[in-house]
């Protein structure tokens, strides 16, 4: 067996299209509730129609669309990000480095 086939590749997201606004600790994003608050403002006001296309909240491991990851069980990407993306998504807000991300889409 050759040195190469052991080599084990891993995927990343291919945000080239998609916007990331990234927010670091925030004393005021005490829940899901709060942090989707912030992202639907931040959401109006990069992108004029929008719409939320999916979620992930860590703090519950919950996420939308529901059991999305559960295909991508093998998979280095989550479902809701997988979802995200060629869904449309040109918008990524990410609380925390992950604790509350949300995907939306300009229906400009």
């Amino acid at each position: 067996m050759s040195e190469s086939s052991n080599i084990c590749t891993i995927h990343q997201p291919d945000y080239a299209q998609i916007d990331i606004v990234a927010i670091q600790a925030s004393p005021d994003v005490a829940d899901y509730q709060t942090a989707m608050q912030q992202a639907n403002q931040i959401a109006e006001e990069k992108l004029d129609d929008m719409m939320l296309l999916s979620w992930y909240d860590r703090d519950r491991d919950f996420e939308s669309p529901q059991h999305s990851s559960e295909c991508h069980a093998d998979s280095a990407i989550p479902g809701y990000v997988d979802y995200g993306i060629y869904h449309g998504a040109c918008l990524k807000v990410d609380f925390e480095q992950g604790r509350f991300v949300f995907f939306y889409r300009s229906f400009d």
